[in-house]
């Protein structure tokens, strides 16, 4: 049984079987998701739940950030997870189309303020979760992604785990977790077509159930046996021809935290290799509307698809669309936050240009997706002079991975709204450290 492999595996996982790579790349992971979930936690869908979930907040062990407000673990794994992901900023596993940080570290953190965990037993607990969900993740794709939002449904698997662990689950108990997750995992990717709260509210309900799982397997509920691999479980009913032996075969050997993609703007992943492109481009020459004639963009096949809205009113919207961000980004020269403004949103030039981007599926980006994210980008400027450029990969991705000094001016940039430098300092100083905190304390 799978599920019980995986268990015995959590149970045994200890702070001193980890390599000094795999630590120092989980902190990295968790400042990341810091920087995602701060200013997410101010946003509509966050504040909105906390509205809904009155009743669950005011008490509890558990706490919302930036708010500081107790909450209850469940609650505190939910609405932390939906702020995580609402910005678009949020780590990625390349291999698994998935983001791993809303729901792992969401529930960990919620799991660790419960039981006073420590610094070491949250990375545990963290990388407990990233490597069991982004090894599921890998092994289910690409059929998964046809119609499944990873996050939303990986994402009960990386929960249920990093909670387990944090809470100190025996090998059997963190099996019923691994095996009610997997019944409760669910996420459509119909909610990537609508100005809704609905794909965030994914990564926050995959939390959420993470710890649920862990609680109820505490408590002594059970979970059914072969709900990954069995004939009606979640591999059959959700992929197609899922190797599971290959899966699992280097669990504890090889660690996928390692290879995680930090996101460098503030969109849709699948525009990445487009927009780096064409801030490459920036440099060459002067881009603007009178300059630029036609951008042709090659890319893989689900960039066109996830992200082919020509037409966004929404702030959401134009994270999901390639041709606006290419166009924010020939006239910007960056897609942060600012780039979804309303200026940006209703600025003519960038409507204009929109309408000169031209999106087509280039064969081999097709052929190297989701092993790499690539894009070529060709501009036809004004006097018939033609400049283009090949992204083979993403900036941020792990062949091509930020610093940490880049990680942390992004964390500086994103949460500059609601922390002043001192107190970010204070943040960053704690996470390069967090193997000496005696319990987890934001």
């Amino acid at each position: 049984m799978r599920a019980l492999q995986l268990g015995t595996y959590i149970a045994n996982l200890t702070y001193s079987d980890l390599p000094e790579p795999v630590i120092h790349a989980t902190k990295r992971c968790i400042l990341d998701y810091l920087s995602a979930v701060i200013p997410g936690g101010v946003e509509a869908p966050a504040l909105a739940l906390q509205r809904a979930l009155d009743d669950d907040l005011g008490h509890g062990k558990s706490t919302l950030i930036p708010s500081n407000i107790q909450a209850t673990p469940r609650s505190a794994a939910l609405i932390n997870g939906v702020a995580s992901h609402t910005l678009e900023v949020d780590d990625i596993y390349r291999d698994g189309i998935y983001h791993p940080g809303p729901p792992v570290v969401s529930a960990a953190l919620a799991a660790a303020e419960l039981m006073g965990s420590s610094g070491k037993e949250l990375i545990a607990g963290v990388v407990a979760g990233y490597e069991v969900s982004n090894r599921i993740a890998a092994a289910v794709q690409p059929a998964h992604y046809d119609y499944w939002h990873t996050t939303g449904t990986v994402g009960a698997f990386g929960a249920a785990v990093a909670a387990a662990k944090m809470m100190n689950l025996t090998a059997a108990q963190t099996k019923n977790a691994i095996g009610n997750a997997a019944t409760m995992a669910a996420a459509l990717q119909q909610a990537f077509r609508s100005d809704a709260m609905s794909k965030p509210l994914h990564a926050g309900r995959a939390a959420e159930t993470g710890v649920l799982c862990a609680q109820m397997a505490a408590a002594g509920v059970t979970g059914a046996d072969e709900m990954l691999e069995g004939p009606r479980g979640f591999g059959n009913a959700m992929s197609r021809d899922v190797d599971w032996e290959t899966a699992f075969a280097n669990l504890g050997d090889d660690y996928t935290i390692t290879r995680m993609t930090q996101k460098n703007h503030c969109c849709c992943g699948h525009t990445f290799a487009a927009i780096d492109s064409v801030l490459a481009l920036r440099e060459q020459a002067k881009l603007n509307l009178d300059t630029v004639q036609k951008i042709y963009i090659g890319s893989y096949g689900k960039a066109a698809e996830v992200c082919g809205n020509r037409d966004p009113q929404t702030a959401f919207e134009a994270k999901f669309s390639l041709a606006y961000v290419v166009a924010v980004a020939a006239l910007k020269g960056s897609v942060r936050l600012a780039a979804f403004s309303d200026e940006w949103l209703q600025n003519e030039d960038v409507r204009k240009l929109m309408e000169r981007i031209e999106i087509t599926v280039d064969e081999k980006a097709e052929t190297a997706f989701p092993s790499f994210r690539s894009a070529t980008v060709e501009i036809e400027l004004a006097g018939g002079k033609q400049i283009n450029h090949h992204s083979p990969t993403r900036r941020g991705d792990p062949d091509s991975p930020l610093s940490d000094s880049e990680i942390e001016h992004k964390f500086k940039e994103l949460t500059a709204p609601l922390m002043d430098a001192n107190a970010q300092d204070a943040v960053i100083s704690k996470i390069w450290a967090l193997e000496q905190q005696g319990s987890w304390v934001l």
